[in-house]
């Protein structure tokens, strides 16, 4: 049986290799950034931040509104366990 498969040109198998290169370079260079957890917890910082704020910086009403829930939802649990103590 005869292989009808086309011999390729040098040219051709440089070409390939040179492409795998760049996807493999590509891949790498995703895996990197999968493993670099000091710039994805920088990116995640500011990404709450942008969240939690407004376009000139000051806090969001909605996220001081959940915040002060929280203080107060403390200070009532609190204030409930002393009472319980007594």
């Amino acid at each position: 049986m005869s292989d009808q498969t086309p011999e390729k040109t040098p040219e051709q198998l440089e070409a390939e290799i040179a492409v795998q290169r760049e996807q493999l370079a590509g891949t790498v260079d995703q895996l990197a950034a999968k493993l670099d957890v000091k710039s994805q917890a920088q990116q995640r910082v500011a990404s709450l931040k942008d969240a939690a704020t407004t376009d000139t910086g000051q806090p969001r009403t909605e996220v001081l509104a959940a915040a002060g829930s929280l203080v107060a939802m403390a200070v009532v649990l609190l204030l409930w366990r002393r009472r319980g103590d007594r």
